[in-house]
């Protein structure tokens, strides 16, 4: 059975951008720090070209092995705004699908995007698209927030990047629910430990 799997990248003190992030600084200002492990090394916003052909390593281990069964992905706009839409193509296997009100101005379908609004629209549509395969929710946060608090993510996978951004945005801000993370695997290089978690609600919050 196919799993939703929710994966994004966060400093020591849990913020997932720093302050200011947008198409100017997709990461927020500091925050291309957080993605050192995803380009192989430092970079900066003024780079061109970035892609994950830089990545080695425990970083590559576990990135093939996060992405190996994937058939659809979920992100929000204010991501895929940030990111450029990724030069208008989606890096991602299988359709990425934008979660956004703003459905007006929907890609061409090769470009590989899918504009939908509504989290259980979307989530629905991913499952669909993605068959036997699992589907993953990249963020930003409100997304993962809202799947987590759905209750319908089956795994977690954070990539702690070692630095502390003292500002932007956490990933858990005014998230309250009560839950239990079971270790599934780490990776750890120099740029990022990666942890995946099996999702488990305590039998009280059932």
């Amino acid at each position: 059975m196919s799993k939703v799997i929710a994966a994004i990248s966060t400093s020591v003190d849990g913020y997932v951008v720093g302050p200011e992030d947008g198409p100017q600084y997709g990461l927020g200002i500091g925050g291309e720090r957080l993605h050192y492990w995803v380009m192989g090394g430092p970079w900066s916003y003024a780079d061109d070209g970035r892609d994950t052909d830089g990545m080695h390593g425990p970083d590559r281990e576990y990135y093939e092995a996060l992405t190996a069964s994937l058939g659809c992905g979920i992100v929000g706009r204010n991501m895929y705004d940030a990111a450029g839409a990724w030069g208008g193509t989606n890096p991602f296997p299988g359709t990425l699908i934008v979660l956004t009100h703003r459905t007006g101005d929907q890609p061409d379908p090769s470009a590989g995007f899918l504009f939908v609004d509504g989290f259980d629209a979307a989530l629905a549509q991913a499952r669909d698209l993605a068959g036997d395969d699992d589907v993953s929710l990249g963020g930003g946060a409100d997304l993962i927030r809202q799947g987590l608090a759905a209750g319908v993510v089956d795994e977690l996978a954070l990539s702690i990047a070692p630095v502390v951004l003292g500002g932007g945005k956490r990933l858990f801000e005014g998230f309250e629910q009560d839950l239990d993370l079971e270790v599934l695997g780490t990776w750890s290089s120099p740029y990022a430990t990666h942890v995946r978690y099996a999702v488990r609600r305590p039998a009280a919050a059932r």
